[in-house]
């Protein structure tokens, strides 16, 4: 019989990510529980978030024993995006600014 090269990732590895999933949800909730409002609530939401879907694409969906060129091809576009949104919103409250400086009665 010929032996698989098959590659078995630990079980404590996923068991240790799904508690870590549980603790960042917990913190998402307690954030509403504790009645967080403004720019520190939607602060906090998205690290949140970003941390969950992070640790879910590396381990989950098995990036972090991809190749390097994989991990470049999935996320330096991502990085891209995420730059263009944040240089378009600071273009928006510019054009906002201008436009209640100079229309406002």
């Amino acid at each position: 019989m010929s032996e698989s090269a098959e590659q078995q990732h630990p079980i404590g590895i996923y068991l240790k990510i799904w508690l870590l999933l549980f603790v960042l949800s917990t913190f998402s909730y307690l954030v509403d529980l504790f009645h967080v409002e403004g720019y520190l609530r939607w602060t906090l939401i998205l690290i949140f978030m970003f941390l969950k879907a992070g640790l879910i694409v590396t381990i989950f969906m098995h990036v972090t024993w991809e190749r390097l060129a994989l991990k470049y091809l999935l996320f330096v576009p991502l990085s891209a995006i995420v730059v263009l949104i944040i240089l378009m919103a600071m273009e928006g409250d510019y054009t906002f600014m201008i436009r209640e400086i100079f229309f406002d009665p």
